[in-house]
């Protein structure tokens, strides 16, 4: 799944930043929370990575415990 987004230039007096618009569509299907803590990697010049900084489990992956498995 990809999304194509623009950045946006923000200046003020005392600060300048850039800000990424996340699609709603992601954000639902993240289950994004206002106020989470994430974290940019830059693997290189092409590629920047966003990472929740406290991983959630994932409704989809169904994890087993190996005692269980006989």
């Amino acid at each position: 799944m990809a999304y194509t987004v623009k950045l946006q230039k923000i200046n003020r007096p005392t600060n300048r930043s850039f800000y990424v618009t996340i699609p709603v569509v992601l954000v639902e299907a993240m289950e994004l929370q206002k106020g989470e803590e994430w974290q940019w990697t830059v693997d290189d010049l092409n590629t920047l990575v966003l990472q929740r900084v406290s991983p959630r489990g994932s409704p989809r992956t169904r994890r087993v415990d190996p005692t269980q498995c006989g």
